[in-house]
């Protein structure tokens, strides 16, 4: 299982059309009062196999990300101290410049629009508020999950500023592709090859299905190449219902190789003594065609 968590975070550019258009757009503020700072959202990459997909599983993940710092609570300054309302803002985390007839508001400079600075930051934090740890998650994959699904979890992302609500953590599935089954949704299929004698004599053969069961597959005379079998309730659970998919089988009929001398000879006096009937599909193919362009020259 690999994985890796990642931040979606924000440009540079939405800070400043923010601090330039936020109070003339009625933008939504990213800061609160007392400087406190919503935490990025995280993103962590699974991969898990088909059998895990089709049974569910509860997965142990790490996550590097930011957390409240425990020796601040959160609050970016040291032990027995309290953050200041800033002096050049007031408290409001911006300032306005008046150029001529125009007026421009920006993020404060001096706290960097939190409304509030530290004198004596924290010295596990440096006045952050967060510090960066690893985590250990549980995830709980249920069965039936498809590729591309993406699972939320509510407040494990990174840590907010100074106390700030923490972000979400999404993680995305990726399902492995399986060596013996494709998958179409809640089906699976699966190519089988025959010997030429089963497919022409009738036979059987068993395939292991994602549940560990053995199922046996009869093969009718005159199989042909191609030919699909259905093994109904076999294929992959839906998420969340009660219903079940189905698994196709597709015959892949083998044309012998690596011929000794007897089983050629063999294989000559089967083809002198076939006929028509025998093979019906490949005569009646050419019986077509010789007489389309037969009646395509006449006209």
């Amino acid at each position: 299982m690999n994985g890796g968590a990642q931040g979606f975070g924000a440009g540079g550019f939405a800070d400043i059309f923010e601090d330039i258009f936020g109070d003339m757009m009625g933008g939504r503020q990213r800061r609160s009062s007392g400087g406190r700072e919503r935490g990025a959202d995280l993103r962590y990459n699974m991969e898990i196999s088909l059998e895990e997909a089709f049974a569910g599983k509860t997965a142990q993940i790490r996550v590097p990300a930011s957390i409240s710092c425990s020796e601040c609570s959160g609050s970016g300054a040291k032990p027995g101290t309290q953050p200041v309302t800033c002096s050049m803002c007031n408290g409001h985390g911006k300032v306005r410049a008046t150029q001529g007839f125009f007026s421009i508001e920006r993020t404060c400079p001096q706290c960097q629009g939190r409304g509030q600075t530290i004198k004596d930051p924290c010295p596990k934090c440096a006045g952050q508020g967060r510090v960066t740890e690893e985590r250990s998650l549980s995830v709980n994959i249920p069965a039936g999950i498809e590729d591309g699904t993406r699972i939320r979890l509510a407040n494990e992302g990174e840590a907010g500023l100074r106390g700030g609500p923490s972000g979400d953590l999404y993680i995305f599935l990726a399902v492995k592709p399986h060596e013996f089954f494709q998958r179409d949704g809640a089906d699976l299929y699966c190519k089988v090859p025959i010997s030429m004698t089963t497919a022409a004599l009738g036979g059987s053969f068993e395939v292991t299905t994602l549940d560990g069961t053995q199922t046996k597959v009869k093969v009718p005379e005159g199989t042909q190449n191609g030919r699909q079998f259905r093994l109904k309730g076999k294929g992959m659970p839906v998420l969340r219902q009660p219903n079940v998919g189905d698994l196709y089988i597709q015959t892949a009929v083998e044309t012998p190789q690596n011929l000794t001398r007897r089983q050629r000879e063999l294989l000559e006096e089967f083809e002198q003594l076939s006929s028509q009937d025998n093979s019906p599909q490949s005569s009646g193919f050419f019986a077509r065609m010789k007489d389309f362009f037969e009646s395509f020259g006449e006209h």
